[in-house]
């Protein structure tokens, strides 16, 4: 973001020797300007000032890094009938304000005022106070100002007749209020923007929007409008307002350009460049009065490197082709040629009419608007690549939970699964293994085998309900996993279907491929109690118990819970030759 602040404001009027100038005003009434201007310490006395030889009268702004700053009015500039009452300025910090109306004869009538006695007023960044008597021999009004903080403060005093005359005209604050509009619909972008996507640019902007906010109120005056302040309060809230919004600019352009915008040594440099703009010029902005001497051009250097790194990033990153970037150029342009034009008015390098006020609050708006429409492209953009992140991680997710071959769920997938699936209820645990596998790859070769394979993984999962799982273990092993009713009937049912698919989809095999399996079931109420390894062990021996038996056969247990390890396949086979219990051969 650009460099300004209420520090900035315009240095208007133009005084060139002894003559006097009139600035123009909201009414007939004219407006006066100072015809010379001085500096001193604070020694120097109201009495010294009334030599003409003291001042400098030439069209050079007043200083304000002096303990005491002098303006003097000339008789000449007023109507000798109707005099000047009210004395107004650009609303800055200062210690004190005396006047004194010099006669003729020398005699000097003075009024002084304390800072927190100016009065604001309701039609800009302005304050008034009244003046001494201004009588008819009166020859000139000296103004001393005892710690300005600021050169407009100097450069923008006016003596006029009414109160009236004094401030912006109606034009002039009614657009300030459609600025503070137009930033107010951005502000609820950022809070819609952050709430479906967490992302800290968000966050930035609708801070960088809020100081924003708080710089027009408060350097354009329109806060006078709601409330009255003390001079000292707006006057500190509106350039430590600029600071926050520069340097948290610098924050959101380093997190909105693209990651490969721009080198990580630059970005790591553009976010130091904004964290010193908050805090340096942010201390410069609270204008102590030891600092007065140096803190109005300390607030303009301070700005510099931030200044400095945000423009040279958006140039890298554009000449990177960053979409971003483009965005932020046409955004940040009319600030930045605004605000440098109201750094070097702040600074009293040369002076114009306060009207170019209104060029940096119109260069905020369109800041903002800019950007609120350049994070809207940015949101689509980021939930395009999230849409597609997540896209691609569900097919890398898919790919590593099945089995490539069958497309069924793999063991490992299972496993991780299997907990939750028995408190959904599947608790009948079936293990298929086709019978003579490998006399098939010897015979017909691996591909009629994997076309097996294939056949039986349809078969298992043929059903397509939502009360059966199924997943390939390894080579020709395969588990359904089954709840509800009758589900020793319907696993019997699968394991007889296996020997039809096969048949049907892979012709030419001479012989039936069968299966053998060995199912358990065990009461919900019990089956948290045991693991994916105890299922598998005990449908194991169970399973090859089937095929000791004979194979192309289901050997099943309903089991309320066991003690002791499951019988090994050495015992199984031993058992299965005088065992019939619980075994069911194929018809």
């Amino acid at each position: 973001m650009p460099l300004s602040a209420a520090h900035a404001d315009a240095a208007a009027g133009d005084a060139k020797g002894t003559d006097f100038a009139v600035a123009p005003a909201l009414s007939d009434h004219p407006a006066f300007v100072p015809a010379c201007h001085a500096v001193s310490g604070t020694d120097t006395s109201l009495r010294a000032m009334t030599a003409r030889e003291a001042w400098t009268c030439n069209a050079g702004a007043p200083r304000a890094d002096s303990p005491v700053a002098w303006l003097r009015f000339d008789a000449q500039a007023w109507d000798a009938e109707e005099r000047p009452r009210h004395f107004f300025t650009r609303s800055a910090r200062h210690r004190s304000i005396t006047f004194a109306a010099l006669d003729a004869d020398g005699t000097l009538r003075v009024r002084s005022f304390a800072e927190e006695e100016a009065r604001p007023l309701a039609a800009g960044p302005v304050f008034t106070l009244p003046l001494p008597e201004i009588r008819k021999e009166t020859r000139a009004l000296i103004v001393r100002v005892e710690r300005p903080h600021s050169v407009p403060l100097l450069s923008e005093a006016r003596l006029i007749y009414d109160v009236e005359d004094a401030g912006w005209s109606g034009h002039e604050m009614m657009l300030l209020a459609m600025v503070i509009g137009m930033l107010i619909l951005p502000l609820f972008f950022d809070v819609s923007f952050y709430v479906v996507l967490r992302e800290r640019f968000v966050a930035l902007h609708a801070g960088m929007v809020m100081s924003m906010m708080l710089y027009v109120l408060f350097a354009g005056g329109l806060v006078s409008v709601f409330w009255s302040l003390p001079v000292a309060f707006s006057a500190v809230i509106a350039p430590l307002s600029w600071a926050l919004g520069c340097g948290l600019s610098a924050l959101f352009l380093a997190e909105f350009l693209e990651r490969d915008a721009l080198s990580p040594r630059l970005r790591r440099l553009t976010v130091a460049a904004g964290l010193w703009t908050i805090v340096g010029p942010g201390f410069f902005a609270l204008q102590f009065h030891w600092s007065q001497p140096f803190d109005d051009r300390g607030y303009f250097l301070a700005m510099m490197p931030a200044a400095f790194f945000t423009t040279f990033a958006i140039v890298r990153a554009m000449m990177r082709g960053s979409r971003s970037a483009r965005y932020l150029a046409l955004a940040w342009a009319p600030a930045i040629i605004a605000s440098i034009e109201r750094a070097l008015r702040g600074l009293g390098l040369y002076v114009g009419p306060s009207s170019l006020d209104q060029m940096l609050y119109v260069a905020t708006a369109i800041e903002v608007i800019v950007m609120s429409l350049a994070i809207a492209d940015r949101f689509l953009a980021i939930r395009r690549e999230r849409d597609a992140a997540l896209t691609e991680a569900r097919m890398l997710e898919h790919l590593s939970s099945r089995d490539a071959l069958t497309g069924l769920m793999n063991r490992g997938a299972l496993e991780a699964r299997f907990d939750d699936l028995l408190r959904q209820g599947f608790d009948t645990f079936a293990l298929v293994d086709l019978d003579r596998f490998k006399h098939i790859n010897d015979r017909y070769g691996h591909q009629v085998g994997d076309g097996a394979l294939i056949a039986c993984a349809a078969a298992l999962s043929a059903s397509g309900d939502r009360d059966s799982v199924a997943a390939r273990l390894g080579g020709e092993e395969f588990v359904v996993l089954l709840r509800g009713e009758r589900t020793l009937e319907r696993a019997e049912n699968l394991r007889r279907a296996i020997p039809l698919r096969i048949a049907s989809q892979v012709p030419g095999l001479g012989a039936p491929v069968t299966a053998s399996m060995g199912v358990i079931e065990l009461p919900r109420a019990s089956a948290h109690a045991l693991t994916f390894e105890d299922f598998y062990s005990r449908a194991d021996t169970l399973m090859y118990e089937a095929k000791a038996s004979g194979r192309n056969r289901m050997s099943y247990e309903k089991l309320t819970m066991f003690d002791t390890a499951p019988p090994s396949r050495a015992q199984a086979k031993a058992r299965s030759k005088d065992r019939s219990k619980g075994s069911r051969a194929a018809a």
